[in-house]
């Protein structure tokens, strides 16, 4: 295990069930995670959990201190390398961390290192210095290359820009609303309402599919009422919101509708 800090290259925040988590990337294309982060998403003492990082034979290789950004100003921090997550996270038992925070390990041990490397990603699965090396060759390959990501980067530009030139009618109504309303996000009860109705779904959907399917269906949720947190629904929407989460869970069991 390295204690020497390694040098960070670029930051991104990666939002997981609603909370933040630091991501780095070093020098050399590596992905690392703040630990602190991750165990303030699981409820769990961070101290302790980078203890048995360190206490580990193979974990200890992906452990790494480096100075990240905070609110607060530079901080240095102990740091998980990405391909290092699911193991860690898998030596932790469900059982170990707080009801409320299950669901969350359940995600985390089966998406977080995929998340967190895509944050960091423009058109390739993992970061490769040695090929971004070779791309400092000048060569007609190159240069064609080179070619070919920027008309990419220019589709994928004004494929967002198309997108959300279709959403705007629908967002400037959305935002008028929110201004004219001093009550314009729905309360905790509605919210906790929500989140009981996600979760119904993600568990009938769960028992063919035999994964965890709490964010692709809160992402569903997300898409079709142009919010990133259901906590972020406005009030005038909660009633659509919950009929559509019904008719969902109803179009998957045929069953009285628990929420």
């Amino acid at each position: 295990m390295s204690q020497t800090a390694l040098t960070v290259a670029d930051q991104k925040s990666v939002t997981f069930y609603d909370s933040e988590i630091i991501a780095i990337r070093d020098q050399n294309g590596r992905v690392y995670a703040s630990i602190t982060h991750i165990c303030d998403v699981l409820g769990i003492d961070p101290n302790s959990q980078r203890r048995r990082i360190q206490r580990h034979d193979v974990m200890a290789e992906g452990y790494q201190m480096g100075k990240i950004e905070t609110p607060g100003g530079p901080q240095q921090m102990g740091l998980i390398r990405a391909d290092y997550i699911p193991l860690w996270l898998t030596t932790m038992r469900v059982s170990m961390v707080k009801e409320e925070f299950q669901e969350r390990l359940l995600y985390l041990q089966k998406e977080a290192a995929q998340v967190l490397w895509e944050a960091f990603q423009e058109g390739r699965l993992t970061a490769d210095p040695t090929f971004e090396e070779l791309l400092q060759q000048e060569s007609d390959t190159v240069e064609a290359y080179r070619m070919i990501q920027a008309m990419l980067k220019l589709a994928r530009n004004q494929i967002i820009m198309e997108a959300r030139l279709d959403q705007h009618e629908g967002r400037l109504e959305q935002l008028e609303a929110k201004l004219g309303d001093p009550d314009r996000l729905i309360t905790p009860d509605q919210a906790s309402q929500i989140s009981q109705a996600v979760k119904a779904i993600a568990i009938e959907i769960g028992r063919s599919s035999k994964r965890n399917e709490f964010g692709a269906v809160y992402g569903e949720l997300y898409r079709k009422f142009g919010i990133t947190s259901y906590k972020e629904l406005p009030t005038d929407r909660f009633r659509e919101a919950m009929a559509f989460l019904r008719e969902w869970y109803q179009s998957l069991t045929d069953q009285s509708i628990p929420f």
